[in-house]
């Protein structure tokens, strides 16, 4: 009997966290977003209005616009940049490799915040790296903010999340990359194959699991963006100029802390809960990567 009970001795650490820090929050967020509260200790049961609420709501609706813009352009510029720069590592020799790939994912072993901040900083009007940018290429640039202009916004989040998402998702590529059977591309090249060709029918198909799953995380990591926005639009608590700045977690934190409706912001975060596993789901299917096959 005490041998049997030793396994659950040792995993029982783990369990009491898991217990604590996320059985625990999920089921209270469950109940919350039923209720509305005027901070912790006062709240009032509302049913599903917190969910009537948001589908009337003008900002939510705005906040999943900005999101959903977000990660279309993420998953259409990621991917692509991602890949092309680990088929350009891949195929390199020398010492030069080994840097340039950490050159590339050195980006992400600073906090989000401190991205934010940076780039705040390149995006400064006139003297901003990217305003001298422009005159020095162009002979023009834009004298105002682009965090100011609410047109500007967006593609100034999608520019800094690029600068940070792309090197991590190439070492993905890479590592897929490198487990491609040569036999068969050899064997492409014998039959005719040029390089694209052999990339088209045999490299990428048998990357495909990768892939899907560099697309799952990417959708899903800009689903849940917050703290971008909220350091690069700091003057406006993450939200911009006309809300063009706005997601749904930095519209979830307005509403959950600053507001003091922690109801509403539970109703917001199953919302987006859904969102990130129905799209998920989607794109598994769309990529054929089932339960087995993963």
């Amino acid at each position: 009997m005490k041998k049997r009970l030793v396994p659950y001795l040792f995993i029982a650490p783990y369990l009491a966290l898991t217990a604590v820090f996320t059985v625990y929050p999920l089921a209270n967020a469950a109940v919350l977003a039923f209720y509305q509260t005027n901070g912790p200790a006062s709240r009032t049961f509302v049913g599903i209005d917190n969910f009537r609420f948001l589908l009337g709501d003008p900002s939510f609706h705005k906040a999943l616009a900005n999101t959903s813009v977000f990660t279309l352009a993420s998953v259409a510029l990621v991917l692509p940049l991602a890949m092309g720069l680990a088929v350009l590592l891949h195929g390199r020799q020398g010492r030069a490799k080994g840097f340039l790939r950490l050159l590339l994912f050195s980006p992400n072993l600073v906090g989000g915040i401190f991205v934010g901040i940076l780039f705040t900083v390149l995006f400064t009007p006139r003297y901003g790296l990217m305003n001298r940018t422009l005159h020095a290429l162009f002979g023009w640039g834009l004298e105002e903010r682009f965090l100011g202009n609410p047109a500007l916004v967006m593609p100034a989040i999608v520019v800094t999340a690029l600068w940070v998402s792309v090197g991590f998702n190439m070492i993905y590529f890479l590592a897929a990359l490198q487990s491609v059977d040569k036999t068969l591309e050899e064997a492409a090249r014998i039959d005719g194959a040029n390089r694209l060709q052999v990339f088209r029918y045999v490299t990428l198909p048998s990357m495909r699991h990768v892939v899907g799953f560099v697309l799952v995380t990417t959708i899903i990591s800009s689903f849940q963006l917050f703290e971008l926005p909220l350091a690069l639009l700091a003057s406006t608590d993450g939200k911009g100029p006309d809300n063009a700045g706005l997601t749904l977690i930095t519209y979830l934190y307005d509403v959950g802390f600053n507001t003091g409706d922690l109801g509403l912001g539970s109703a917001i975060g199953w919302i987006v809960a859904a969102l990130i596993f129905a799209v998920s789901l989607v794109q598994l299917k769309l990529s054929g990567l089932t339960r087995e096959q993963a």
